[in-house]
């Protein structure tokens, strides 16, 4: 096995194997795959799709590929909530600090924006002294002792996931329902939330531009989580206005 026959297998519109999807994501992650190899396999995929088996098997592999964190020692009900992100998309910041004052723990890992957008990271970023950076260790410890913890993704968490991440929007390949729901998924099921919310926007300002696409995209991440025993749900919003005075009126 080899990335060439890989690649070309994808091209040729062809479904991978479990094997042939952990072969990628192992020597990706160890830096055996050049980038360009990686490049060529993600736009193949971009391109050609994914069978519902190679989208989870992706997943799996990219949440494998680094610590699956055991939040079971914090106790408690431990939820996660993701965006797919978009104009003016700010919901994480206001929603999840009232639901850990209402008692119930959050543990979020996030990524940067791709595209157009801006990630929760960037946005936390912007206030003085926040670490987004900060160990496993003192992650579980916050969601402990404090009740919620948002942070970027860690070198030990997904790995594959975060260079696959910086490689999609290097390469114009942000846009993909598969590439976006393992992304997401694999990063959910690596930081050990047992209920993930999945917050899935449509419209002008999003990825997705229609209500369709959007379901669609929820649908897979759905079925991802409840294969990986998370209880997983979605909703959908309509982002054709920016999020925040549109709220409000």
């Amino acid at each position: 096995m080899n990335i060439l026959e890989i690649i070309e297998k994808k091209r040729d519109k062809q479904e991978l194997t479990q094997s042939e999807i952990n072969f990628f994501i192992e020597g990706y992650t160890k830096g055996e795959i050049a980038d360009y190899q990686a490049s060529a396999l993600i736009m193949a995929i971009y391109l050609n799709g994914m069978t519902d088996e190679e989208l989870v098997n992706l997943t799996m592999a990219m949440a494998n590929s680094g610590d699956i964190l055991d939040l079971s020692t914090i106790g408690g009900i431990i939820v996660d909530k993701h965006s797919t992100g978009g104009v003016g998309d700010k919901v994480s910041l206001i929603l999840l600090p009232i639901i850990s004052s209402l008692g119930v723990k959050v543990a979020k890992m996030s990524g940067r924006g791709l595209g157009f957008t801006g990630g929760t990271i960037d946005k936390l970023e912007a206030i003085p002294k926040y670490q987004t950076e900060i160990t496993e260790k003192e992650f579980i410890k916050n969601v402990k002792e404090i009740g919620i913890s948002m942070i970027s993704q860690t070198m030990n968490l997904a790995p594959a996931d975060k260079k696959i991440y910086a490689l999609r929007d290097s390469i114009s390949c942000v846009e993909s329902i598969p590439l976006i729901a393992s992304s997401i998924m694999s990063k959910k099921i690596a930081s050990g939330a047992q209920k993930i919310m999945l917050e899935v926007t449509y419209g002008k300002g999003a990825f997705m531009k229609t209500i369709e696409d959007a379901k669609k995209l929820a649908e897979q991440m759905v079925r991802i989580g409840t294969l990986a025993n998370r209880e997983t749900r979605y909703i959908l919003t309509n982002m054709n206005q920016p999020l925040g005075y549109s709220v409000r009126k």
